[in-house]
């Protein structure tokens, strides 16, 4: 069984602040694209939602994942997380066997 990604209130909550004020609202946009050192690369973007695309809504934000990139993503929470490197989105892919240490590249 294929379960969507999750999507973290802390992940609603930057999103807004990043629209916050915008005179048009962009979804945060997440796909697999091959390639990164260990296989597998996360893209994360601000775009807009095609009629192919998988919508995660909440506090009134939109996530969106691609039909091609969904499988690998199955039951994966998407978070954001502030630290001494800095501030970024985060994919938690139970799905991968591996990950680079900057964790935007995985393999399965």
């Amino acid at each position: 069984m294929m379960l969507p990604p999750k999507v973290t209130d802390r992940a609603f909550d930057r999103l807004a602040e990043i629209n916050e004020g915008a005179s048009d609202e962009k979804a945060l946009r997440i796909a697999v694209d091959g390639g990164g050192c260990s296989g597998f690369q996360y893209e994360i973007t601000l775009g807009e939602a095609t009629e192919d695309d998988l919508v995660l809504e909440g506090k009134g934000q939109k996530v969106v994942v691609d039909s091609v990139s969904l499988p690998f993503l199955t039951n994966a929470e998407i978070d954001f997380t502030e630290e001494l490197i800095g501030a970024r989105f985060i994919i938690n892919n139970p799905n991968a066997t591996s990950s680079c240490g900057c964790g935007t590249s995985f393999s399965m």
